[in-house]
Protein backbone atom coordinates (compact mmCIF):
# COMPACT_ATOMS: atom_id res chain seq x y z
CA UNK A 1 0.00 0.00 0.00
CA UNK A 2 1.44 3.39 -1.00
CA UNK A 3 1.98 6.15 1.55
CA UNK A 4 -0.76 8.28 0.00
CA UNK A 5 -3.27 5.43 0.00
CA UNK A 6 -2.39 4.61 3.60
CA UNK A 7 -3.02 8.21 4.69
CA UNK A 8 -6.27 8.31 2.68
CA UNK A 9 -7.48 5.13 4.38
CA UNK A 10 -6.46 6.51 7.79
CA UNK A 11 -8.47 9.68 7.19
CA UNK A 12 -11.59 7.71 6.24
CA UNK A 13 -11.09 5.45 9.27
CA UNK A 14 -11.06 8.59 11.43
CA UNK A 15 -14.31 9.81 9.88
CA UNK A 16 -16.01 6.44 10.42
CA UNK A 17 -14.88 6.28 14.05
CA UNK A 18 -15.98 9.85 14.77
CA UNK A 19 -19.40 9.21 13.19
CA UNK A 20 -19.98 6.17 15.39
CA UNK A 21 -18.66 7.82 18.56
CA UNK A 22 -20.90 10.87 18.33
CA UNK A 23 -24.02 8.88 17.45
CA UNK A 24 -23.71 6.26 20.18
CA UNK A 25 -22.71 8.73 22.90
CA UNK A 26 -26.12 10.30 22.39
CA UNK A 27 -28.14 7.15 21.69
CA UNK A 28 -26.87 5.33 24.78
CA UNK A 29 -28.39 8.14 26.87
CA UNK A 30 -31.94 7.78 25.52
CA UNK A 31 -33.29 6.43 28.84
CA UNK A 32 -31.79 9.50 30.54
CA UNK A 33 -33.24 11.79 27.85
CA UNK A 34 -36.65 10.18 28.35
CA UNK A 35 -36.44 10.77 32.11
CA UNK A 36 -35.00 14.27 31.67
CA UNK A 37 -37.81 15.42 29.38
CA UNK A 38 -40.53 13.34 31.05
CA UNK A 39 -41.38 11.99 27.60
CA UNK A 40 -43.63 9.06 26.77
CA UNK A 41 -42.57 6.32 24.36
CA UNK A 42 -44.56 8.02 21.60
CA UNK A 43 -42.89 11.36 22.31
CA UNK A 44 -39.48 9.67 22.22
CA UNK A 45 -40.48 8.35 18.80
CA UNK A 46 -40.81 11.96 17.63
CA UNK A 47 -37.33 12.66 18.99
CA UNK A 48 -35.95 9.71 17.07
CA UNK A 49 -37.81 10.89 13.98
CA UNK A 50 -36.13 14.31 14.25
CA UNK A 51 -32.76 12.63 13.92
CA UNK A 52 -34.13 10.62 10.99
CA UNK A 53 -35.48 13.71 9.19
CA UNK A 54 -32.11 15.42 9.39
CA UNK A 55 -30.30 12.28 8.23
CA UNK A 56 -32.67 11.74 5.31
CA UNK A 57 -32.21 15.32 4.12
CA UNK A 58 -28.44 14.89 4.19
CA UNK A 59 -28.60 11.59 2.37
CA UNK A 60 -30.76 12.96 -0.43
CA UNK A 61 -28.49 15.95 -0.91
CA UNK A 62 -25.18 14.16 -0.43
CA UNK A 63 -24.57 13.09 -4.03
CA UNK A 64 -25.07 16.66 -5.28
CA UNK A 65 -23.02 18.15 -2.42
CA UNK A 66 -20.18 15.70 -3.03
CA UNK A 67 -20.19 16.64 -6.71
CA UNK A 68 -20.18 20.37 -5.92
CA UNK A 69 -17.68 20.40 -3.05
CA UNK A 70 -15.60 17.28 -3.60
CA UNK A 71 -15.27 14.55 -0.97
CA UNK A 72 -12.65 16.33 1.14
CA UNK A 73 -14.55 19.58 1.61
CA UNK A 74 -17.95 17.87 1.96
CA UNK A 75 -16.67 15.67 4.80
CA UNK A 76 -15.08 18.62 6.58
CA UNK A 77 -18.01 21.02 6.30
CA UNK A 78 -20.77 18.58 7.17
CA UNK A 79 -18.68 16.77 9.78
CA UNK A 80 -18.47 20.09 11.62
CA UNK A 81 -22.21 20.68 11.09
CA UNK A 82 -22.90 17.32 12.76
CA UNK A 83 -20.79 18.21 15.81
CA UNK A 84 -22.53 21.59 16.12
CA UNK A 85 -25.91 19.84 16.12
CA UNK A 86 -24.74 17.38 18.78
CA UNK A 87 -23.61 20.22 21.04
CA UNK A 88 -26.88 22.08 20.47
CA UNK A 89 -28.91 18.98 21.35
CA UNK A 90 -26.92 18.51 24.56
CA UNK A 91 -27.49 22.08 25.75
CA UNK A 92 -31.17 21.96 24.79
CA UNK A 93 -31.60 18.71 26.70
CA UNK A 94 -29.90 20.25 29.72
CA UNK A 95 -32.43 23.10 29.50
CA UNK A 96 -35.31 20.53 29.36
CA UNK A 97 -36.33 21.85 25.92
CA UNK A 98 -38.02 19.15 23.84
CA UNK A 99 -38.24 21.38 20.75
CA UNK A 100 -34.67 22.64 21.09
CA UNK A 101 -33.32 19.13 21.40
CA UNK A 102 -35.33 17.98 18.38
CA UNK A 103 -33.89 20.85 16.32
CA UNK A 104 -30.36 20.01 17.46
CA UNK A 105 -30.87 16.41 16.39
CA UNK A 106 -32.13 17.53 12.97
CA UNK A 107 -28.90 19.51 12.45
CA UNK A 108 -26.83 16.61 13.75
CA UNK A 109 -28.65 14.22 11.40
CA UNK A 110 -28.17 16.58 8.42
CA UNK A 111 -24.41 16.62 8.90
CA UNK A 112 -24.15 12.94 9.73
CA UNK A 113 -26.30 11.85 6.77
CA UNK A 114 -24.24 13.83 4.29
CA UNK A 115 -20.97 12.53 5.70
CA UNK A 116 -22.34 8.98 5.68
CA UNK A 117 -22.69 8.89 1.89
CA UNK A 118 -19.40 10.65 1.14
CA UNK A 119 -17.35 8.52 3.53
CA UNK A 120 -18.82 5.33 2.06
CA UNK A 121 -18.02 6.45 -1.48
CA UNK A 122 -14.46 7.24 -0.40
CA UNK A 123 -14.16 3.91 1.42
CA UNK A 124 -15.36 2.11 -1.71
CA UNK A 125 -12.71 3.96 -3.74
CA UNK A 126 -10.04 2.75 -1.29
CA UNK A 127 -11.48 -0.77 -1.59
CA UNK A 128 -11.19 -0.65 -5.38
CA UNK A 129 -7.59 0.54 -5.12
CA UNK A 130 -6.77 -2.43 -2.85
CA UNK A 131 -8.77 -4.92 -5.01
CA UNK A 132 -10.07 -6.82 -1.98
CA UNK A 133 -13.01 -6.60 0.44
CA UNK A 134 -12.33 -4.01 3.15
CA UNK A 135 -15.65 -2.18 3.47
CA UNK A 136 -16.70 -4.24 6.54
CA UNK A 137 -13.46 -3.11 8.24
CA UNK A 138 -14.41 0.54 7.78
CA UNK A 139 -17.83 -0.23 9.23
CA UNK A 140 -16.16 -2.15 12.06
CA UNK A 141 -14.30 1.07 12.88
CA UNK A 142 -17.68 2.82 12.92
CA UNK A 143 -18.86 0.11 15.31
CA UNK A 144 -15.78 0.61 17.50
CA UNK A 145 -16.75 4.26 17.67
CA UNK A 146 -20.29 3.34 18.66
CA UNK A 147 -18.92 0.89 21.23
CA UNK A 148 -16.78 3.63 22.74
CA UNK A 149 -19.79 5.94 22.76
CA UNK A 150 -21.97 3.31 24.44
CA UNK A 151 -19.25 2.81 27.05
CA UNK A 152 -19.18 6.53 27.76
CA UNK A 153 -22.97 6.49 28.00
CA UNK A 154 -22.93 3.57 30.43
CA UNK A 155 -20.38 5.35 32.62
CA UNK A 156 -22.42 8.55 32.49
CA UNK A 157 -25.54 6.62 33.56
CA UNK A 158 -23.58 4.84 36.30
CA UNK A 159 -22.39 8.10 37.84
CA UNK A 160 -25.53 10.11 37.13
CA UNK A 161 -23.93 12.64 34.78
CA UNK A 162 -26.07 15.07 32.77
CA UNK A 163 -25.94 15.18 28.96
CA UNK A 164 -23.42 17.98 28.46
CA UNK A 165 -20.24 16.53 30.12
CA UNK A 166 -19.97 13.49 27.79
CA UNK A 167 -21.36 15.05 24.59
CA UNK A 168 -19.41 18.32 24.58
CA UNK A 169 -15.89 16.80 24.73
CA UNK A 170 -16.87 14.05 22.26
CA UNK A 171 -18.07 16.66 19.74
CA UNK A 172 -14.90 18.70 20.24
CA UNK A 173 -12.61 15.68 19.80
CA UNK A 174 -14.50 14.56 16.69
CA UNK A 175 -14.28 18.02 15.12
CA UNK A 176 -10.54 18.21 15.79
CA UNK A 177 -9.79 14.69 14.51
CA UNK A 178 -11.76 15.11 11.28
CA UNK A 179 -10.17 18.52 10.65
CA UNK A 180 -6.59 17.30 11.18
CA UNK A 181 -6.92 14.26 8.89
CA UNK A 182 -9.07 15.95 6.24
CA UNK A 183 -6.16 16.99 3.94
CA UNK A 184 -5.28 13.30 3.48
CA UNK A 185 -8.57 12.53 1.68
CA UNK A 186 -8.11 12.09 -2.06
CA UNK A 187 -10.45 12.66 -4.98
CA UNK A 188 -11.24 9.23 -6.48
CA UNK A 189 -10.12 8.90 -10.11
CA UNK A 190 -12.92 10.03 -12.42
CA UNK A 191 -14.09 7.89 -15.32
CA UNK A 192 -14.32 9.62 -18.70
CA UNK A 193 -18.01 8.76 -19.01
CA UNK A 194 -18.99 9.46 -15.39
CA UNK A 195 -22.33 11.27 -15.07
CA UNK A 196 -21.86 14.87 -13.98
CA UNK A 197 -25.28 16.48 -14.28
CA UNK A 198 -28.12 16.48 -11.77
CA UNK A 199 -30.35 14.57 -14.20
CA UNK A 200 -27.70 11.87 -14.68
CA UNK A 201 -27.28 11.46 -10.92
CA UNK A 202 -31.04 11.25 -10.41
CA UNK A 203 -31.12 8.47 -13.01
CA UNK A 204 -29.74 6.10 -10.37
CA UNK A 205 -33.28 5.97 -8.97
CA UNK A 206 -34.37 4.11 -12.13
CA UNK A 207 -31.75 1.36 -11.86
CA UNK A 208 -33.49 -1.89 -10.80
CA UNK A 209 -30.46 -3.49 -9.15
CA UNK A 210 -29.73 -0.34 -7.16
CA UNK A 211 -33.31 -0.25 -5.87
CA UNK A 212 -33.18 -3.93 -4.86
CA UNK A 213 -29.90 -3.37 -3.04
CA UNK A 214 -31.62 -0.48 -1.27
CA UNK A 215 -34.47 -2.73 -0.13
CA UNK A 216 -32.00 -5.27 1.27
CA UNK A 217 -30.09 -2.53 3.05
CA UNK A 218 -33.41 -1.21 4.38
CA UNK A 219 -34.11 -4.47 6.19
CA UNK A 220 -30.56 -4.91 7.48
CA UNK A 221 -30.25 -1.25 8.46
CA UNK A 222 -33.42 -1.69 10.51
CA UNK A 223 -31.75 -4.57 12.34
CA UNK A 224 -28.93 -2.19 13.29
CA UNK A 225 -30.93 1.02 13.68
CA UNK A 226 -33.72 -0.41 15.81
CA UNK A 227 -31.11 -1.66 18.28
CA UNK A 228 -29.46 1.77 18.39
CA UNK A 229 -32.78 3.49 18.99
CA UNK A 230 -34.75 1.02 21.10
CA UNK A 231 -32.55 -1.73 22.57
CA UNK A 232 -31.68 0.11 25.78
CA UNK A 233 -35.33 0.96 26.46
CA UNK A 234 -36.48 -2.54 25.44
CA UNK A 235 -34.16 -4.11 27.99
CA UNK A 236 -35.20 -1.61 30.68
CA UNK A 237 -38.96 -1.76 30.09
CA UNK A 238 -39.28 -5.27 28.64
CA UNK A 239 -36.75 -7.25 30.65
CA UNK A 240 -36.59 -5.23 33.87
CA UNK A 241 -32.91 -4.27 33.83
CA UNK A 242 -31.59 -0.93 35.12
CA UNK A 243 -30.73 2.07 32.93
CA UNK A 244 -27.09 1.01 33.24
CA UNK A 245 -28.07 -2.51 32.18
CA UNK A 246 -29.80 -1.05 29.14
CA UNK A 247 -26.64 0.80 28.13
CA UNK A 248 -24.63 -2.39 28.68
CA UNK A 249 -27.01 -4.29 26.37
CA UNK A 250 -26.32 -1.74 23.63
CA UNK A 251 -22.62 -2.29 24.29
CA UNK A 252 -23.04 -6.07 23.89
CA UNK A 253 -24.85 -5.52 20.59
CA UNK A 254 -22.19 -3.15 19.27
CA UNK A 255 -19.29 -5.36 20.39
CA UNK A 256 -20.81 -8.39 18.67
CA UNK A 257 -21.40 -6.39 15.50
CA UNK A 258 -17.85 -5.00 15.53
CA UNK A 259 -16.19 -8.39 15.96
CA UNK A 260 -18.32 -9.89 13.18
CA UNK A 261 -17.41 -7.07 10.81
CA UNK A 262 -13.70 -7.59 11.48
CA UNK A 263 -13.96 -11.37 11.09
CA UNK A 264 -16.35 -11.17 8.16
CA UNK A 265 -13.89 -9.75 5.63
CA UNK A 266 -12.25 -13.11 4.92
CA UNK A 267 -15.64 -14.85 5.00
CA UNK A 268 -17.00 -12.54 2.30
CA UNK A 269 -13.96 -13.05 0.06
CA UNK A 270 -14.32 -16.82 0.52
CA UNK A 271 -18.06 -17.38 0.07
CA UNK A 272 -19.29 -14.15 -1.55
CA UNK A 273 -21.67 -11.41 -0.45
CA UNK A 274 -24.88 -13.36 -0.89
CA UNK A 275 -24.09 -16.37 1.32
CA UNK A 276 -22.46 -14.13 3.93
CA UNK A 277 -25.55 -11.94 4.06
CA UNK A 278 -27.89 -14.93 4.31
CA UNK A 279 -25.90 -16.29 7.26
CA UNK A 280 -26.12 -12.89 8.94
CA UNK A 281 -29.86 -12.70 8.34
CA UNK A 282 -30.36 -16.07 10.03
CA UNK A 283 -28.36 -14.93 13.08
CA UNK A 284 -30.28 -11.67 13.35
CA UNK A 285 -33.64 -13.44 13.18
CA UNK A 286 -32.57 -15.96 15.83
CA UNK A 287 -31.38 -13.22 18.16
CA UNK A 288 -34.55 -11.19 17.73
CA UNK A 289 -36.68 -14.26 18.53
CA UNK A 290 -34.83 -14.68 21.83
CA UNK A 291 -35.17 -11.01 22.81
CA UNK A 292 -38.86 -10.89 21.89
CA UNK A 293 -40.17 -14.19 23.21
CA UNK A 294 -37.89 -15.45 26.01
CA UNK A 295 -38.79 -13.86 29.32
CA UNK A 296 -35.32 -14.07 30.82
CA UNK A 297 -32.81 -11.22 30.92
CA UNK A 298 -29.72 -13.45 30.65
CA UNK A 299 -31.12 -15.21 27.56
CA UNK A 300 -32.10 -11.82 26.14
CA UNK A 301 -28.48 -10.66 26.42
CA UNK A 302 -27.46 -13.77 24.43
CA UNK A 303 -30.09 -12.87 21.85
CA UNK A 304 -28.67 -9.34 21.71
CA UNK A 305 -25.23 -10.78 20.86
CA UNK A 306 -26.70 -12.89 18.02
CA UNK A 307 -28.73 -9.94 16.80
CA UNK A 308 -25.56 -7.79 16.70
CA UNK A 309 -23.63 -10.43 14.74
CA UNK A 310 -26.52 -10.74 12.27
CA UNK A 311 -26.74 -6.98 11.73
CA UNK A 312 -23.01 -6.67 11.01
CA UNK A 313 -22.51 -7.10 7.27
CA UNK A 314 -25.73 -5.98 5.59
CA UNK A 315 -25.00 -2.26 5.44
CA UNK A 316 -21.29 -2.41 4.42
CA UNK A 317 -21.91 -5.09 1.79
CA UNK A 318 -24.79 -3.03 0.40
CA UNK A 319 -22.46 -0.02 0.13
CA UNK A 320 -19.83 -2.10 -1.69
CA UNK A 321 -22.43 -3.45 -4.11
CA UNK A 322 -23.83 0.03 -4.82
CA UNK A 323 -20.36 1.49 -5.40
CA UNK A 324 -19.04 -1.32 -7.64
CA UNK A 325 -19.13 0.90 -10.73
CA UNK A 326 -17.03 4.02 -9.94
CA UNK A 327 -18.86 6.03 -12.62
CA UNK A 328 -22.09 5.93 -10.63
CA UNK A 329 -20.76 5.29 -7.11
CA UNK A 330 -21.85 8.54 -5.44
CA UNK A 331 -25.31 8.54 -7.03
CA UNK A 332 -26.02 4.87 -6.29
CA UNK A 333 -24.65 4.98 -2.74
CA UNK A 334 -26.87 8.01 -2.15
CA UNK A 335 -29.92 6.07 -3.43
CA UNK A 336 -29.16 2.94 -1.43
CA UNK A 337 -28.38 4.93 1.71
CA UNK A 338 -31.58 6.94 1.33
CA UNK A 339 -33.72 3.81 0.99
CA UNK A 340 -31.85 2.17 3.86
CA UNK A 341 -32.27 5.18 6.10
CA UNK A 342 -36.03 4.99 5.71
CA UNK A 343 -35.47 2.42 8.47
CA UNK A 344 -34.22 5.25 10.67
CA UNK A 345 -36.92 7.72 9.65
CA UNK A 346 -40.13 5.68 9.46
CA UNK A 347 -39.52 2.52 11.48
CA UNK A 348 -38.41 4.04 14.82
CA UNK A 349 -41.61 6.03 15.40
CA UNK A 350 -43.67 3.06 14.17
CA UNK A 351 -41.88 0.80 16.66
CA UNK A 352 -42.46 3.42 19.36
CA UNK A 353 -46.17 3.73 18.63
CA UNK A 354 -46.52 -0.06 18.53
CA UNK A 355 -44.50 -0.30 21.74
CA UNK A 356 -46.88 2.12 23.44
CA UNK A 357 -49.69 -0.39 22.81
CA UNK A 358 -48.05 -3.81 22.79
CA UNK A 359 -44.73 -3.27 24.60
CA UNK A 360 -41.40 -2.72 22.89
CA UNK A 361 -40.52 -6.43 22.82
CA UNK A 362 -43.49 -7.33 20.64
CA UNK A 363 -43.05 -4.18 18.54
CA UNK A 364 -39.71 -5.67 17.42
CA UNK A 365 -41.68 -8.24 15.42
CA UNK A 366 -41.71 -5.59 12.66
CA UNK A 367 -37.92 -5.73 12.61
CA UNK A 368 -37.94 -9.52 12.49
CA UNK A 369 -40.24 -9.59 9.45
CA UNK A 370 -38.23 -7.02 7.48
CA UNK A 371 -34.89 -8.69 8.27
CA UNK A 372 -36.30 -12.00 7.03
CA UNK A 373 -37.47 -10.30 3.81
CA UNK A 374 -34.05 -8.70 3.27
CA UNK A 375 -32.41 -12.09 3.70
CA UNK A 376 -34.62 -13.58 0.98
CA UNK A 377 -33.73 -10.74 -1.44
CA UNK A 378 -29.98 -10.86 -0.73
CA UNK A 379 -29.20 -12.17 -4.25
CA UNK A 380 -29.35 -8.54 -5.44
CA UNK A 381 -25.91 -7.99 -3.86
CA UNK A 382 -24.23 -10.65 -5.99
CA UNK A 383 -20.85 -9.51 -7.32
CA UNK A 384 -20.90 -8.61 -11.03
CA UNK A 385 -18.11 -11.06 -11.77
CA UNK A 386 -20.03 -13.80 -9.97
CA UNK A 387 -23.22 -12.90 -11.82
CA UNK A 388 -21.52 -13.36 -15.20
CA UNK A 389 -20.25 -16.87 -14.53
Amino acid sequence: MSHGLRRWAAAIVTVFFAAGLGLATYLSRTPHVRDLLGASTSEMSLMVMSLGIGSMTGLLAAGHLESALGPRRAILVFGLVAQAGLIGAAFAGGAHSFVGMALGLIVFGLGAGTVDVVMNVSAAAVERQLARTVMPVFHAIFSLGTLAGAGLGALAERYGLPLIPPLLPVAAINAAAVSVTNPWICQPPLEHDAPVGVRARLGAWKDRRTLLIGVVVLGMALAEGSANDWLALTMVDGHGVSNTGGAVALGVFLASMTLTRLAGVRLVDRIGRVLALRACGALACGGLLLVIFVDNAAVAYSGVALWGAGAALGFPLGMSAAAEDPRYAAARVSVVSTIGYIAFLVAPPVIGFLGERTGLRHALLLVLVLVAAATLLSGALRERAESNR
